[in-house]
């Protein structure tokens, strides 16, 4: 009776892991998408709303989730404080720790950042390029990596499961 059981823990547990990378390979594109639907946001408040892009934050900010909502508060927040602060340092800081506790990688940041204007113009159209260059490349990377992750998810399950039964066999 404890055999079986100390074996389903084992088999349980190698699986769960196999499970748990899966997960992990799949945050990363979950987190890219997210980074996509950012960008289109601020690209059709550019766009449509013609606001500028500290605007764009505060009404953006109630459409995202979570991490980045907040983030995205505090740049409106921060920027009409009105302190002299630069958009691109602020917006960097404050959605920078944001992204970090997501799966992302730091290509995966700049190219998000890329957007962001670091000499300060303010032209509307240079804006709308700059976000759709950063969105083309995010969204470049994230149908790499789904095309990849297929048989990667595929195996990081089968792996699990035959390690289990691997260990399963070595121990009885």
């Amino acid at each position: 009776m404890l055999r079986a059981a100390g074996a389903c823990m084992i088999l349980t547990g190698c699986l769960g892991l196999g499970l748990w990378y899966r997960e992990q390979l799949l945050g990363r594109i979950r987190a890219l998408g997210l980074l996509r639907t950012i960008l289109e946001l601020l690209g059709s408040e550019v766009r449509y709303g013609r606001e500028t892009l500290p605007e764009c934050c505060g009404r953006v900010a109630g459409r995202l989730p979570s991490p980045c909502r907040e983030a995205f508060r505090q740049v409106a927040d921060r920027m009409g404080q009105n302190t002299g602060e630069r958009f691109g340092a602020v917006f960097r800081e404050c959605v920078g720790e944001a992204l970090d506790s997501l799966p992302l990688t730091e290509e995966d940041q700049e190219d998000f950042f890329r957007f962001v204007p670091g000499n300060g113009f303010t032209d509307g159209q240079m804006q709308l390029r700059m976000i759709e260059q950063s969105r083309v490349r995010i969204e470049t990377r994230a149908d790499s990596l789904e095309r990849g992750n297929v048989e990667r998810c595929r195996m990081a399950v089968g792996l699990g499961a035959l390690g289990g039964l691997l260990i399963l066999l070595v121990l009885c």
